[in-house]
């Protein structure tokens, strides 16, 4: 940090040892430049910009312009600052590896074109980076103003008091007044601080007009303090190739003193990437193998939660014991069997059974006909209760996809395991149907000879209130008149009634037996089986397909791994540093 027209940019460009900021009058620098310098082992040199990626800069004069338009584009072409930094690449042999921030120059007063509140915006925006404990500030002054009114170490002193991280820099050595020099500052006299004052002697405007290249004027400035005889003594620690070799060695020290720390909070944003990657999911090999082993792997996923929901580790599997608990019964309890066994309709279907014979004891035609007219009453209910299942078990496999988080990479494969799924359900739904059918129909199929028996020596019932005399009446009315409604009541309301509450109990337990059976049992064992015997003979070219993902996803993934890389890279470089 420094004043305005301090020499700052000057000072940069020594340490890069290139000339590539923007130079001028007043407040040039108005957004934060983190500056990257990477030694290379030889080579040209080339500069990168973050929000240009994949584009480098050989030319540095194209460097000094992408910063002045960047600036330009957040800012416009004003005066105004802003906080969002532009991230620059260097790449030479000529440098160190070191990162610098070139941030605003402190200033006294706003200048036409800047707002009021322009001194305080630069210092809070200083602040913000050299309060951190993990920054270096380098607090550059002038050799001709009085050190005891520098704004950069007065404001380095309040956020760094030990001095810990602060290293002093004096410029324009060269542009004292005769008789004077900055020896008292250099030596630690006039302020002393924990590191060493390094003296820079930078380019003069008339060098920068000539365009002299930055290593003469390094070449100028060893000369000069080689030379000079205030400062001869002190030529070994002076320059700006001293100063970036002094900041490099000190920024290794901070940070072999740091490593353990480093490498914790390193190995734990590696372990975030990797918990990252495994939730959406690992790349797929290109083989044909590795990709029938993803899609098994994905369908024995959905599996598992699906059995899960319907053993109960996971909601939906409850809903299908309501249906034989709640749905079936009321539906049983529904069935029209009053206006089937009507007086009326018992006299009608047992008279047609008869024909132009009445019957003469017991009218066995009429029995099994009402019997098989009201048992086929049962098969609504059955298939009912079979359609109730069949969507609980369609609506479990949505959920069941929806929270299988492996597939949400394979929206292809989604929909191809959703439609085997359903497929394999509208099969067992059809058994299903079949075999409840098959209850109903086995019922009216054989009536025993012990129901019959029982209808002749069952005496009628007839309502408590009426008399014992009117009973013997009936009674022996009814064995004369076998089509009086008395005889027919009988039939209907006591002798078929008690058969069909027999069956109805039976049904209440074989209903849900032949459901669970045929449906859930095989939805639990063999829901994708049909579909694995189909994949398993498909061509890679087929697989491949199945597993086309979500571009947006395969980029994210892209992006995490880069940066799982360059964390385990960083690990390793920083574990051979810790070794040497």
């Amino acid at each position: 940090m420094i004043n305005q027209s301090s020499g700052k940019s000057s000072v940069l460009e020594s340490i890069v040892g290139r000339d590539f900021l923007p130079r001028g009058s007043g407040i040039v620098t108005r957004r934060p430049l983190v500056l990257q310098l990477h030694k290379t082992d030889g080579g040209a040199e080339y500069a990168e910009f973050l929000h240009a990626p994949k584009k480098k800069f050989p030319e540095f004069a194209a460097v000094r312009q992408e910063i002045a338009d960047e600036t330009d584009r957040i800012t416009g072409k004003t005066k105004q600052i802003s906080n969002v930094p532009i991230h620059l690449s260097i790449f030479s042999p000529n440098v160190v590896d070191l990162t610098l921030i070139d941030l605003p120059g402190l200033t006294k007063v706003a200048v036409e074109g800047q707002p009021e509140s322009i001194v305080e915006d630069i210092e809070m925006m200083v602040r913000s980076y050299v309060e951190k404990p993990n920054c270096i500030i380098l607090a550059i002054s002038p050799a001709n103003q009085d050190i005891a009114t520098s704004d950069a170490i007065k404001l380095s002193r309040e956020v760094d008091p030990s001095g810990e991280r602060t290293f002093g820099v004096i410029t324009k050595l060269d542009l004292m007044d005769k008789g004077t020099n900055a020896l008292d500052v250099l030596e630690g006299r006039a302020y002393k601080l924990q590191h060493p004052w390094v003296g820079i002697v930078n380019r003069s405007q008339a060098d920068i007009n000539k365009n002299v290249d930055m290593m003469a004027a390094r070449r100028k400035e060893v000369e000069y303090f080689e030379s000079s005889p205030e400062y001869g003594h002190l030529a070994h620690k002076m320059g700006a190739e001293y100063l970036a070799k002094l900041l490099s060695k000190h920024l290794e020290t901070v940070i072999r003193q740091r490593i353990p720390s480093i490498i914790a909070l390193i190995n734990k944003t590696i372990d975030e990437l990797n918990a990252e990657l495994d939730r959406i999911g690992r790349p797929v090999g290109e083989d044909g193998g590795a990709q029938l082993y993803t899609i098994l792997e994905m369908c024995r996923a959905f599996d598992r939660i699906f059995r899960e929901h319907l053993e109960g580790g996971r909601p939906g599997g409850d809903r299908i014991y309501g249906v034989f608990d709640h749905q079936l019964p009321a539906a049983l309890k529904k069935l029209p069997f009053d206006r089937h066994l009507s007086t009326s309709n018992v006299k009608k279907v047992i008279s047609e059974a008869d024909g132009y014979q009445p019957h003469l004891i017991a009218p066995e035609q009429g029995y099994r006909r009402l019997i098989d007219g009201s048992l086929g009453f049962f098969k609504g209910p059955a298939e009912a209760s079979v359609d109730a299942v069949h969507s609980i078990l369609k609506e479990l496999v949505r959920k069941s996809l929806a929270e299988t988080q492996e597939l949400k990479r394979f929206p292809s494969l989604q929909s191809d395991i959703a439609a085997a799924a359903n497929e394999a359900l509208d099969r067992f739904r059809d058994e299903s149907r079949k075999t409840v059918s098959r209850l109903v129909e086995m019922e009216s199929s054989y009536l025993t000879v012990e129901f019959f028996r029982k209808l002749q020596t069952e005496p009628e019932k007839l309502p408590a209130k009426e008399s014992k005399e009117s009973q013997a009446q009936a009674q022996a009315a009814s064995n004369v008149d076998r089509y009086s409604d008395n005889h027919l009541r009988r039939i209907g309301k006591y002798q078929i009634t008690r058969l069909f509450n027999s069956v109805d109990k039976l049904f209440s337990n074989t209903i849900p037996k032949a459901v669970v059976f045929c449906q859930v049992r095989e939805a639990k064992r063999s829901l994708l089986n049909h579909f694995y015997s189909q994949i398993g003979r498909r061509e890679k070219e087929q697989l491949g397909k199945m597993l086309d993902e979500d571009p947006a996803l395969m980029g994210k993934r892209e992006t995490i791994a880069k940066r799982l890389e360059l964390y385990k890279s960083a690990r390793d470089e920083i574990d051979a540093v810790a070794w040497k």
